[in-house]
């Protein structure tokens, strides 16, 4: 990540910090794994440690209707019900203990409330709709095709311009970070990466409030919503600065691999956790030699599940898709073009398709939500 700085800072980490009307301004170290990994020092107004009271603790935990899946899957996933309220919103529909995946039609957002998930990163990825997501580290405006990166523990108010909003939204156990083998040793992206520095869109507007009173922060904690009452306004940062903060990389600014050949997924790949890979299919130029095919091999999954959400476009290896499906191809067997896709892709120059995949090395478990809005017989669909 990129050393970003906003608001008012003091020269020296961990000195006095003096507020100009008298009193200091009180230092807090925020990182997600201890003090080993990215962290950044915020400085608030009011002490960040203040709690008034406490509220009622629901619990989130998804529940698996099928544990040991072996069938391929696909979701309609567009047929989630909406819901005004953003956390009401989020449906589940696949997970495992590394990571978890949701579905989510808000109409408006966190409404009369601030969130923070302390047991895990968040992306949310904006298939439909704008708007602006408000954390104590600042603002970011997102649109279509955006992957909002939050890191747990961040507290964030999430606001919608619009009313019919699709969201992909992946919790990960670990931190989310950009490929390794995209950064040198001194972090920076390299001249093969398939975006760069200038991609990432960090916070603006750092907007300080210093208020009293009782402000509603909804907590996720070991798969329990909690709700925690906060003495003075989350949102009280007037500077901070550090590596660990909330940023966007759009998807539609990745800069695609392409070679004579059929390349392997890993090319698309764009974030990546503790087992498993993100990554970004995004419009293209296909292959060049004279006699290549363009659609994907067949290939077995023998050591991951795939998940493929469908953003835009005609997908060229599968024969009935819409936005907003989801496939799950498990590990174990192999899969691969519908009938006549390998074929009819040949000749083809190029692709308009955007999907987003994630490849887990651990076996998904799916629940009810997910069987509730599945396309029947989709494992069927290879036969002749």
């Amino acid at each position: 990540m990129l050393y970003h700085k906003m608001g008012s800072v003091p020269p020296k980490r961990h000195t006095i910090h003096e507020k100009p009307e008298g009193g200091i301004y009180y230092e807090q170290l925020f990182g997600t794994e201890g003090f080993h990994g990215l962290s950044s020092l915020l400085y608030h107004t009011h002490r960040p440690t203040m709690i008034s009271s406490y509220g009622e603790t629901i619990d989130l935990k998804p529940k698996a209707a099928i544990e040991n899946n072996i069938k391929s899957r696909m979701l309609e996933g567009f047929n989630i019900k909406s819901k005004d309220d953003f956390l009401k919103a989020r449906t589940p529909v696949l997970f495992n203990d590394d990571i978890q995946i949701d579905i989510a039609s808000p109409k408006k957002g966190t409404i009369n409330y601030f969130y923070k998930n302390s047991d895990s990163d968040e992306i949310l990825f904006i298939q439909k709709g704008s708007g602006i997501l408000k954390t104590l580290f600042g603002e970011l405006k997102f649109n279509y095709a955006d992957y909002l990166v939050i890191p747990r523990g961040t507290i964030y108010k999430i606001e919608f311009e619009t009313s019919d909003n699709k969201l992909l939204i992946i919790e990960s156990k670990s931190p989310i970070v950009t490929p390794k083998r995209y950064r040198n040793e001194f972090g920076q992206l390299l001249e093969h990466s398939p975006f760069c520095e200038r991609d990432i869109k960090l916070p603006e507007n750092l907007v300080s409030h210093d208020s009293l009173g009782d402000y509603l922060i909804k907590v996720k904690k070991e798969k329990k919503l909690h709700e925690i009452y906060y003495a003075s306004h989350p949102f009280d940062v007037v500077g901070w600065d550090g590596y660990c903060y909330p940023y966007i990389f759009s998807a539609l600014n990745f800069e695609p691999i392409t070679g004579r050949i059929h390349q392997p997924p890993p090319v698309h790949q764009t974030f990546e956790g503790n087992n498993f890979v993100i990554c970004t299919f995004a419009p293209r130029l296909y292959d060049y030699h004279p006699k290549s095919i363009p659609a994907p091999y067949n290939h077995s999954n023998i050591d991951s599940d795939e998940v493929l959400y469908y953003v835009d476009g005609d997908f060229m290896s599968r024969n009935h898709v819409e936005h907003g499906f989801m496939s799950l191809h498990p590990g174990g067997i192999p899969h691969g073009p519908h009938p006549g896709a390998y074929e009819r892709s040949i000749g083809q120059k190029q692709t308009s398709e955007l999907a987003v995949m994630i490849d887990t090395f651990k076996p998904l478990k799916v629940t009810q939500a997910a069987l509730n809005i599945e396309l029947k017989d989709y494992w069927k669909s290879w036969l002749d």
